[in-house]
């Protein structure tokens, strides 16, 4: 499976929830924004915009970096390639204006809160429409898009809300309610730092503890786990693997098919 194939597939869900817009193969180049003025929080929020090359508003996607705060690779990534799908694409950097470097730094663990401020940025956007908002996370950055569109007093708070969410590698041992939008879950079975079983676990509504979402919910959650990927398996920078801290991190490699489980 290249990165070509797992885009392909990320981009079939993300038209099919967050609405089809016309396939765009032009794109226009980024700006960074302050997403909140004046600012409603003590710590700024900022990002990397890139609109849709077409005309009237565009349907739109957030990208939610891992806890190493590469939120630059990230719109490098993704943010380029998706908005050559049409649609608008958010970088958004939770740490640089916080002045830390990794999620561990910080004593506030409410990053998922930073989803729906850039979910409130966009819907004000004049190019942007409110009801085509859609998010993708990465490893920590997966789990505060699924922890942000958990059923509860944070997403029924907003006013505005998300139409789909996709999670690449989270550690999903950490979702415990139902989810409010469509989402889609992608990991290797070969992942030793966030565990495909617990994605098992929580699509079947199980955990150790006994406490877990509900299964057969009205919200379609679909689960693909690539048999022969490890950690950050779409980062081209892994074609040399890696160890860090004990965990292997490499690129997808070309072969092994994945295996899909939905949840309704």
């Amino acid at each position: 499976m290249k990165l070509a194939k797992i885009a392909v597939f990320t981009s079939a869900f993300l038209i099919g929830h967050a609405l089809a817009c016309p396939m765009a193969r032009s794109q226009s180049g980024g700006t960074t924004v302050e997403l909140e003025t004046p600012l409603a929080s003590s710590h700024p929020l900022q990002g990397y915009l890139r609109r849709s090359a077409g005309t009237g508003p565009s349907p739109a996607v957030i990208l939610l970096h891992s806890c190493n705060g590469n939120w630059r690779h990230i719109d490098e990534r993704w943010g380029k390639r998706i908005a050559s799908w049409g649609y608008a694409t958010l970088s958004v950097d939770s740490f640089g204006p916080r002045g830390i470097k990794t999620c561990r730094e910080s004593a506030t663990n409410d990053f998922h809160v930073d989803a729906y401020r850039a979910l409130h940025f966009l819907a004000q956007h004049p190019s942007i429409d409110p009801a085509r908002i859609a998010a993708v996370g990465f490893a920590w950055g997966g789990l505060s898009i699924l922890s942000a569109v958990e059923r509860g007093t944070i997403e029924r708070a907003s006013p505005d809300k998300f139409r789909a969410a996709v999670a690449f590698y989270p550690p999903c041992a950490n979702v415990k309610g139902d989810l409010t939008v469509p989402a889609l879950i992608l990991i290797g079975e070969r992942d030793d730092l966030n565990s495909a079983d617990e994605c098992r676990n929580m699509m079947a509504g199980r955990d150790g503890w006994g406490i877990s979402r509900r299964k057969d919910r009205d919200i379609p959650i679909k689960l693909v786990v690539y048999p022969d990927a490890y950690h950050a398996f779409d980062a081209p920078a892994l074609k040399t693997p890696r160890d860090l801290s004990g965990h292997q991190f490499r690129i997808q490699p070309v072969g092994g098919r994945a295996s899909g489980r939905g949840a309704a």
